[in-house]
């Protein structure tokens, strides 16, 4: 898998949105990281707007807190790059793009370092994916390897992996 979108010739992605679809689950994307890259993967397919709510991209930390809700002083204590974080971003995007006084049925959200180099005592390709479906949340942790760009492309196509494994 190079894009997350391709495994041996199978659209990926397509699949889980005509998936999402058919069960009527909607999707809210919190992006940090991948800065908008999971958002254009998951519009990509044909269908995607009966599915997407949306996205925020909260690159700069205090957007987690002041848009999606994330604690302030967890933020503070423990920084961008956490799974509580990610569990939080995934959670509080559900409700902060609403549809109609909706939230959306399910949350995912990245955050982690792409590179170069380490930041803030985390290593160069640590992610956390957070995934809120219903009451659960929950986060997962990558250990990605490559270039920035091949860390933010990797860590889109484990996020779209992790949703449809856990959906």
């Amino acid at each position: 898998m190079t894009d997350g979108s391709h495994d041996e010739g199978e659209d990926l992605t397509a699949r889980l949105i005509a998936d999402l679809a058919r069960r009527g689950e909607t999707v809210a994307v919190a992006e940090s990281l991948t800065g908008g890259l999971l958002a254009a993967e998951l519009i990509r397919p044909a269908g995607a707007s009966s599915v997407v709510f949306g996205a925020v991209v909260a690159y700069n930390t205090s957007i987690k807190a002041t848009v999606l809700g994330v604690d302030a002083t967890l933020l503070r204590s423990q920084g961008p790059v956490h799974p509580e974080v990610a569990e939080q971003m995934a959670e509080g995007v559900r409700f902060a793009l609403s549809v109609d006084g909706s939230p959306a049925s399910i949350g995912i959200s990245t955050t982690g370092v792409a590179g170069p180099g380490p930041q803030d005592g985390h290593a160069e390709g640590t992610v956390y994916v957070g995934l809120a479906v219903g009451d659960k949340t929950s986060s997962f942790a990558l250990h990605l390897t490559g270039s920035r760009d091949q860390i933010r492309a990797a860590a889109v196509s484990e996020a779209v992996r992790i949703l449809r494994a856990q959906i």
